[in-house]
């Protein structure tokens, strides 16, 4: 049985690929809380205090692994946890040591728009990142999620609680933001058959899910399964970073620089890259998914 070493298991995206690649590899999850791993993994999961900002732990948690996926999200910067070490330097580390320990196969988990001459610090990350992991790793696959959604999601959950809260919903940009959600779940069986299938390696695919939406119409359907009316309230830009800088001190944000930096421009498949189609996926629609876990009797679920 192969073994696969997954950084970041404990989060969104994280947990998801631990128990899909669970049934067929021996999974070892690197993180920083080995404690809160415990609590949201599955009993007997092998975890080990690992961080990609640290050379030494890192080559420890490679080590022997036929496989690694990088899925480490960080979306609010504090202390010497920022973007760029997280997603720019410490993706490069996993990648250089990963190649150090002859490790077969890598996965980097990026995102849908990552640019590295983009002026938002977040996406920048992203985007530098990528070309870091391509140069110290070649053979690396990339996978660009759009917004992805599911239960203890970021986008419908977070949408759903505010609707209940408040009379009438703030949209970031007036709403106008075209979006491709994509089923938290695809993303995971996606990861899972790019690792089982050798000749994906070297290869960066864009998962998005079946529809386009504007950020507006998906704060109307999250609304519709609350029974909430329609009513919201254009936010510009510049009060949205505002907000956010002003969310980011609390322990749980409800918004953040990076989500207000992504909402700047369309977050949809660019159409010339691969996706879940060509894994032999069928991309899960929100209409199926979403009312789920989002409905007038159901509290939203925290990650």
């Amino acid at each position: 049985m192969t073994t696969v070493c997954v950084f970041g298991g404990t989060g969104f995206l994280g947990r998801r690929v631990v128990q899909r690649l669970a049934a067929t590899s021996t999974v070892r999850v690197a993180v920083r809380d080995a404690d809160r791993a415990r609590d949201v993994l599955p009993a007997g999961s092998a975890v080990l205090r690992a961080d990609v900002r640290d050379q030494a732990s890192v080559a420890a948690a490679v080590a022997r692994a036929d496989a690694v996926v990088n899925a480490v999200s960080l979306y609010i910067e504090r202390g010497d946890s920022t973007f760029e070490a997280v997603h720019e330097r410490g993706a490069a580390t996993l990648a250089r040591e990963a190649a150090a320990a002859g490790v077969p196969r890598l996965v980097l988990v990026s995102g849908i728009g990552a640019d590295p001459e983009s002026p938002s610090s977040y996406i920048r990350a992203r985007g530098r990142g990528e070309l870091a992991v391509r140069q110290a790793f070649p053979g690396a696959t990339i996978v660009r999620p759009g917004a992805m959604f599911g239960p203890g999601d970021a986008l419908f959950g977070t949408v759903a609680a505010v609707a209940r809260l408040l009379p009438v919903l703030p949209l970031i940009g007036g709403g106008h933001t075209r979006l491709q959600p994509v089923y938290v779940e695809d993303v995971a069986e996606a990861i899972g058959r790019i690792l089982a299938d050798p000749g994906t390696a070297g290869q960066t695919y864009e998962l998005a899910g079946p529809g386009v939406f504007t950020l507006r119409e998906l704060a109307s359907f999250a609304q519709r399964l609350v029974n909430r009316p329609p009513w919201t309230l254009p936010v510009p830009f510049a009060l949205a970073e505002v907000l956010a800088q002003l969310f980011e001190r609390l322990p749980s944000p409800p918004l953040t620089t990076g989500q207000v930096d992504l909402l700047k421009a369309d977050n949809v498949a660019s159409g010339t890259l691969p996706g879940l189609k060509v894994l032999g996926i069928e991309a899960k629609a929100i209409e199926e998914i979403v009312p789920t876990y989002v409905g007038p009797k159901r509290a939203p679920v925290s990650d």
